[in-house]
C-alpha cells in the first residue's frame, strides 16, 4: 500500500503538472518560432511587436508591460532597430524619455504575428469546448496564484 508521500516520491514525470505545462509551452513556442522564422523573427520578437502601442511606447514601460527585466529587452530592441522594424524617438515633451515606434515593416510584422495568434486561438476554441477551456484557464490561474503567493516553497 502506498502512502501519498510514497506516491509522490515515485511519480513519473508524465504524472506531474509541470511536465504537461512545460510540454505544451514547448510545443506552442516551437510552433510560433517556426512560423516567425519564415519572416526573420522569433516568438519573443512577435510578442514584443504586439506590445508596442500604435502611438509609441516609452522604452522604460515596455519591459514591465511584457513582464520582463529591462536588461533582457535591450538586446531585442537593438535587433528590432537593426532590422528596421522599430525606431526610437525622443519624446517631444520630455527629452529624457525615448519612445519606441513600429516602422511600416514593423507594423506588417506585428499584423502577421497578430494573425498567427488569432488563428491559434480560433483553432483551440473550435477543437476544445468552452467548458474545458474555462477549466483549463481556472486551473492555470490557480497555479499562478499559488506561485505568486509563494505557497509552493514558502519563500
Amino acid at each position: 500500500m502506498h502512502t501519498r508521500f510514497n506516491y509522490l516520491y515515485f511519480m513519473k514525470p508524465v504524472d506531474t503538472a509541470d511536465f504537461h505545462i512545460r510540454w505544451s509551452w514547448y510545443n506552442i513556442s516551437r510552433m510560433y518560432n517556426t512560423k516567425a522564422n519564415k519572416y526573420g523573427g522569433t516568438m519573443a520578437i512577435g510578442y514584443t511587436l504586439l506590445n508596442i502601442d500604435k502611438d509609441g511606447t516609452p522604452s522604460t514601460k515596455l519591459a514591465p508591460k511584457m513582464g520582463m527585466e529591462p536588461r533582457s529587452l535591450t538586446r531585442m530592441i537593438k535587433s528590432l532597430e537593426t532590422k528596421g522594424w522599430i525606431e526610437k524617438r525622443i519624446d517631444k515633451n520630455d527629452k529624457r524619455m525615448v519612445n519606441i515606434y513600429l516602422t511600416k515593416t514593423g507594423i506588417t510584422m506585428r499584423n502577421r504575428t497578430r494573425n498567427s495568434v488569432i488563428k491559434f486561438n480560433k483553432t483551440i476554441q473550435e477543437k476544445i469546448n468552452e467548458s474545458e477551456l474555462k477549466t483549463c484557464f481556472k486551473v492555470l490561474n490557480e497555479i499562478n496564484t499559488l506561485i505568486d503567493n509563494k505557497e509552493i516553497f514558502k519563500l
